[in-house]
């Protein structure tokens, strides 16, 4: 866990990744990336129509039992102000940020909170677990999105990672209709220096590349 501690871009990319493939809160998916580093990264599927400029998703599921896509968006965004309430109240961070009015969370604030000394363990959801029921609500809220369309959202923004000179930054893949985030292609011993001037000057030129709630997904 240690590779956790020293890089909290990485548990806000595990967090995302668990909400997005909607698999149980504890048991997180790795997704991380970026860093300059001169070995090639992979290269394929680099050709797509062009991003979306506007979060896209289905939202069906919320149209049936809340009224439609607005509805399904405030019933989000509710669940994720309550989750951002325990994490303040009972979560050991009382500044921890609201969400965007999307309904999705401030990765750039909760990241730079991450990275202050000691406070890491806890910004999964909350010390001591104490905001795990209010992350798994949110969680179970958020609309249903489009995975065609995030998966050409990452894409875009690999490719683009590259090309602004992080070599080793990987695709992000499909799976069982699932879009999968690219990155390190080794999270668990990462080849790319999170804190390099490459790789944060290419996370600025890249940001917009990524779709609403995407951010910290890769």
């Amino acid at each position: 866990m240690n590779f956790l501690r020293t890089n909290p871009r990485a548990i806000a990319a595990r967090w995302r990744t668990a909400a997005f493939v909607a698999v149980p809160v504890l048991a997180l998916t790795v997704a991380c990336g970026g860093g300059d580093d001169g070995a090639g990264g992979t290269k394929t599927h680099d050709t797509i129509a062009d991003v979306p400029e506007a979060p896209t998703g289905s939202g069906a599921k919320d149209e049936k039992k809340s009224g439609g896509p607005a509805a399904g968006k405030s019933e989000f965004y509710d669940a994720q102000m309550k989750f951002v309430q325990c994490m303040r109240a009972k979560g050991g961070y009382k500044d921890f940020p609201d969400p965007k009015l999307s309904g999705y969370l401030d990765w750039d604030k909760i990241t730079v909170i991450g990275a202050q000394p000691g406070r890491n363990d806890g910004i999964k959801a909350g010390k001591n677990d104490a905001c795990v029921d209010e992350l798994q609500a949110a969680m179970n809220a958020e609309p249903e999105r489009d995975q065609q369309k995030d998966y050409e959202s990452m894409l875009a923004h690999a490719k683009c990672m590259r090309d602004n000179g992080v070599s080793r930054f990987t695709n992000p893949t499909m799976s069982g209709g699932n879009a999968q985030p690219g990155g390190d292609p080794n999270p668990a011993s990462p080849s790319i220096d999170l804190d390099s001037p490459t790789y944060k000057k290419a996370r600025e030129a890249c940001e917009s590349k990524l779709l609403d709630g995407l951010d910290g997904m890769q």
